[in-house]
């Protein structure tokens, strides 16, 4: 009986084998169809993108996120840095000029003061962006500790914060700051904050008991408490990732209706006061001219209205891109 050959080519020894060979075929081809990519140009070998990683594939496409996002960028950067856009003083006034219309060098007119309009609606961006983003930033983390503290232990703890949220539920926001800020005399936006945190919190708590719920029912939570995890780490390595998206939706959109309830409680003279340049402020002080100077009412309403826009249209963007139900 002839030798067999030392050495063989791999595929020669494939082809000519039997069982074995077939089975190296197999795994072979397996190896093969691992590197060869989808019709997506995502392959097998590829990590497969997360729910944020996702979402931020979407966004960039959603062209309402872009516009919005642009706006708020805009906003954001004029409240930091009015000068650029706006030379003058907000304070600055001459009786002279009241009610004056548009002029050279004052294209939206003078106040009923003699102030520029242009200069104070763009300094009030400062007042009203800064409210809104230090409230919502209080009231999500205050609301998700809460209530996803509430959500994670249950028992008497929940019973006892979801008795606490329909007291504060049954609160109307408005006749509220009237009774809690008209006896502040502080002219920062640090009462007016305050007060939002202290009567926003309940809702984001809902949302995040209710997220923290669904998700640590989940297997993989059940999988690392019988592997012996603490709470401590399912909560943060494994609930807070996963029922986070719920909370940033409503914190993006509650973000412009905080703008907006700091102009309401400004106009009715209990939230920010002079010398403080605000929109509301300005619309207060102008709406008893609206028949003789429509414009010293138009443009701050008109900048509040944009604000507050753009920052819904941005909620419901993250909330379209973050909602698997939606795909």
């Amino acid at each position: 009986m002839p030798e067999m050959p030392e050495h063989h080519d791999e595929g020669s020894a494939i082809a000519s084998t039997g069982a074995g060979g077939a089975t190296d075929l197999a795994m072979s081809e397996a190896e093969t169809l691992e590197k060869v990519p989808g019709p997506d140009g995502t392959g097998p070998d590829k990590k497969a993108r997360s729910l944020w990683s996702d979402a931020w594939h979407d966004l960039r496409r959603n062209p309402i996120f872009i516009i919005s996002g642009l706006i708020i960028l805009f906003l954001v950067v004029i409240a930091i840095w009015p000068q650029l856009i706006a030379s003058g003083n907000p304070l600055d006034c001459d009786l002279s000029k009241a009610q004056e219309g548009s002029q050279p060098g004052h294209p939206f007119g003078f106040n009923g003061q003699g102030c520029d309009v242009y200069t104070r609606t763009v300094y009030g961006a400062r007042a009203s962006i800064q409210v809104g983003v230090l409230a919502t930033l209080g009231v999500t983390l205050l609301g998700s500790v809460l209530g996803g503290l509430a959500g994670f232990y249950g028992g008497a703890w929940d019973g006892f914060l979801s008795r606490i949220t329909d007291i504060f539920f049954a609160i109307p926001v408005v006749l509220g700051g009237l009774v809690l800020l008209s006896v502040v005399s502080n002219n920062s936006v640090w009462p007016v904050i305050g007060f939002m945190v202290l009567l926003g919190w309940p809702q984001i708590s809902r949302i995040a008991r209710g997220s923290v719920i669904t998700a640590k029912q989940n297997d993989y939570v059940q999988a690392a408490r019988a592997l012996g995890a603490s709470n401590s780490r399912m909560l943060l390595r494994h609930i807070t990732p996963n029922a986070v998206a719920p909370v940033i939706v409503v914190a993006t959109i509650a973000l412009g209706t905080y703008i907006s309830l700091e102009a309401t409680l400004s106009f009715l003279g209990v939230g920010l006061k002079p010398p403080t340049v605000s929109w509301g402020i300005d619309i207060s002080s102008a709406s008893q001219y609206i028949r003789n100077a429509p414009h010293m009412l138009l443009w701050p309403a008109g900048a509040l209205a944009v604000t507050v826009l753009a920052f819904i249209m941005l909620g419901d963007a993250v909330r379209d891109a973050l909602d698997p139900k939606l795909r």
